[in-house]
């Protein structure tokens, strides 16, 4: 019998909408530092690439860039108040509850594979109570290594099926491309949601597939034989 197709989900911009208390983390840096706040549109091209990245953009573009020296403290602020706030505003995008539920149901196993540290991953599934949704979370921090390294992806495939033996069929879906790197790199297809937080459109990255909706991901895995 063929084992169920391994589902791995990137978290901020595929799953949930992030970007509101990632504003709020990245603007009171900004505050601390004297520096004007960056707006919503502004941040959410400056998403996926970790803590550090995001800070890194916000600084240089609201007046000097950042020195190297003073990154570590900034960023230590930075996840003081995304800690803090971590759900205040952030919520799944319209119709990822209902399809994973119905994936789920129907044998799929889910993953998440985020490089937002393992932390803060886990803190956000719960306080939004979707943690029992998905069989493996992978966060940075798990393993010394994170997307687009191949070998962060097939550590969650492995772990999704450790009580299997064999292959199955095994998507990364994701918004960026960090998420269409790692799936090339490991030799998966790669669906990329067009909402998400990528300063290039997701259309324009080269994935496999580019859905609009969260709702039509059932039936596109269906056409692409994955389920």
């Amino acid at each position: 019998m063929a084992l169920a197709p391994a589902l791995i989900f990137d978290l901020d911009g595929t799953l949930v909408d992030t970007a509101p208390d990632l504003l709020g983390a990245t603007n009171a840096v900004l505050a601390a530092e004297g520096r004007v706040p960056i707006d919503p549109a502004s941040l959410r091209h400056m998403v996926g690439f970790g803590a550090a990245s995001l800070i890194t953009q916000a600084m240089a573009a609201t007046g000097p860039a950042v020195a190297a020296g003073d990154l570590p403290a900034l960023v230590a602020i930075f996840i003081a108040h995304y800690r803090a706030h971590i759900a205040d505003f952030s919520r799944p995008f319209p119709g990822v509850e209902e399809t994973l539920k119905e994936l789920k149901a129907g044998g799929a196993r889910l993953g998440i594979l985020t490089n937002k540290p393992a932390e803060l991953t886990g803190l956000l599934l719960d306080r939004l109570g979707m943690s029992g949704l998905f069989a493996a979370v992978y966060g940075a921090g798990r393993k010394s290594y994170t997307k687009p390294d191949p070998r962060i992806f097939h550590d969650v495939v492995a772990d999704l099926h450790a009580e299997k033996a064999g292959a199955s069929p095994a998507v990364m879906i994701g918004d960026s491309i960090t998420d269409l790197t790692t799936a090339r790199a490991a030799g998966a297809p790669c669906i990329l949601m067009s909402y998400g937080y990528t300063p290039v459109p997701a259309r324009d990255l080269g994935g496999d597939l580019v859905l609009d909706e969260f709702a039509q991901l059932s039936t596109a895995l269906k056409n692409m034989a994955l389920l």
